[in-house]
């Protein structure tokens, strides 16, 4: 067992926790009626959580990929199923009720196509053409296309960067790979300037707001360019050491929306300062380093591009995230792992260090003589 990335992740939750008590209890909380709300229904999700964490890590990882077929078309059939009688909320229809709860397929996607791509990359002999390497973009531009109908541009670029990310670490070229990217922006480019201009309604009025507060978040600082403007505001005035817990004026005065959630991160610039900030994410840092080093020590190639995913999807999540608070990348509603609240983010994130777990436990080839 890997008990340095079991510290880690046990150190991300506590603080998640704490940090969410902070940010909820004296203003979104409140208005529950109960100042721990939100950190009571989070607790409950890092209990499940870590149910799901040892679950993944309790069998040998080569029956997912045996079964990799049921994996990918259950995981199509769950996102063309939200698409039908899923929960419509906020524009989206993305979410599905199973009883009290409200869970987000394309969360539980991610870990699917990890493990049917990972699968699929180790079925190809080679990957160092650019024609091996459409068979991938296939696999994952299915379920993208679904989750882009929803609409759920956010996860769908997590699709994306983690198909880059395994790509790379099962030895595609990088000049392929930065061809496509370079592709994928020109092709969005394009698409962006053709909505903002009315041209062609390729991107939803929201997804064109987004792009331009991200080019100029003042150009609409009421409007859209809010989120940005005060979480900026909460970063930067929680200077070295920042304001202290439950002091932040940005969230418990509720100026910063969604602080519980995506801006979780700007509470922590805001009430623990730049040392607090970068704290976390040194533990960050650390987890992914360890994600890596059981890549590298994969028995087979199977596990190591297992492992490759999962670093992946969280190092995605957490470039984009903080980006997003910090103004230098646009806001798409990603959430920070292990910090934001949220039970469908929490349980993915939860089952991917699960397979993690599942990885490194298996690395010893068993010799026989």
């Amino acid at each position: 067992m890997d008990y340095t990335l079991l510290l880690l992740v046990g150190v991300l939750l506590a603080f998640g926790l704490v940090i969410l008590c902070s940010a909820s209890a004296t203003s979104i909380g409140a208005a529950q009626g109960d100042p721990y709300y939100y950190v009571k229904k989070q607790l409950i999700w890092v209990v499940v959580g870590i149910a799901i964490m040892v679950g993944m890590c309790s069998f040998d990882y080569n029956i997912l990929g045996r079964y990799h077929k049921v994996v990918y078309w259950g995981t199509i059939f769950s996102l063309a199923a939200v698409l039908l009688v899923g929960r419509n909320v906020a524009g989206g229809q993305r979410w599905v009720m199973v009883g009290p709860a409200r869970l987000q397929p394309a969360e539980f996607a991610k870990i699917g196509i990890v493990i049917s791509l990972a699968k699929h990359l180790e079925r190809k002999e080679h990957i160092d053409q650019f024609n091996n390497l459409i068979s991938a973009f296939i696999h994952v531009g299915i379920p993208m296309l679904l989750i882009l109908k929803q609409p759920d541009f956010g996860t769908a670029m997590v699709f994306a960067g983690v198909l880059m990310g395994m790509l790379f670490m099962a030895g595609a070229k990088e000049k392929h790979l930065a061809w496509i990217a370079a592709g994928g922006l020109g092709a969005f480019s394009l698409g962006a300037w053709l909505s903002m201009r009315g041209l062609v309604p390729i991107l939803a009025p929201h997804q064109v707001g987004r792009i331009l507060v991200f080019l100029d978040p003042y150009a609409d600082r009421t409007g859209a360019g809010w989120n940005v403007i005060q979480s900026m505001i909460a970063i930067g005035s929680g200077g070295l050491f920042g304001k202290g817990l439950m002091q932040g004026t940005q969230a418990q005065l509720d100026f910063l929306p969604a602080h519980h959630t995506d801006f979780i991160f700007s509470v922590v610039g805001e009430e623990l300062g730049f040392l607090g900030s970068f704290g976390l994410l040194t533990i960050y840092v650390l987890l992914l380093w360890r994600g890596l080093r059981i890549m590298v020590l994969a028995k087979d190639e199977f596990g190591a591009n297992l492992a490759a995913g999962v670093v992946s999807m969280l190092l995605f999540h957490l470039v984009i995230n903080v980006g997003m608070t910090l103004g230098v990348m646009p806001v798409t509603g990603i959430p920070l792992p292990f910090i934001s609240y949220g039970g469908s983010s929490l349980l993915t994130n939860m089952a991917g260090i699960g397979l993690l777990l599942n990885v490194y436990m298996r690395r010893r080839k068993i010799m026989f003589k």
